[in-house]
Order: structure tokens, then sequence, then C-alpha cells
């Protein structure tokens, strides 16, 4: 996990998922930020914006995070 400097939040637009709530992303600053089922919020840094589409367009939001995402970039915890 990193300590960072935690920009304002991003606008996130829920998700049919077993795991995560809702998505949203900045493209300017390359910040994907994840709500998840269990309440917890996280940015997500240096997140291209075809690594955002294939998420939202994905078949599984949950697996596409798994393989693509989660341990592949820095992130914060925000809530």
């Amino acid at each position: 996990m990193l300590k960072h400097l935690v920009r304002s939040a991003v606008e996130r637009l829920p998700v049919q998922s077993s795991n995560l709530a809702a998505v949203g992303y900045d493209a300017e600053a390359h910040i994907l930020e994840i709500q998840f089922i269990d309440g917890g919020t996280y940015q997500y840094f240096d997140v291209p914006q075809s690594a955002y589409d294939g998420l939202m367009t994905a078949p599984s939001h949950g697996k596409f995070f798994h393989a693509y995402i989660r341990n592949k970039y820095r992130y914060t915890k925000i809530s």
C-alpha cells in the first residue's frame, strides 16, 4: 500500500459484481477508484485508460480486477 496525497473523490458508477460496488476513473490523473461491496474504497495510481475500459467492459468485473489491477498498481485506501 502507498501513502499518497489523495485527490478529491472520483465520480463512481455502480457495477454488477459480487465483489465491486462502484468504479470511477480520473482520465487526467490516471486514477482508478474502486468501492468494494465490503465498504472499503481504494484509489489505484498510474492506471491507463485501457485498463479502466477493460474493467468496465469485462464480463466479470471482479475477475478482471484480480487478474489485471490488484497488486499491479500502487494504491491507497481512502475509506
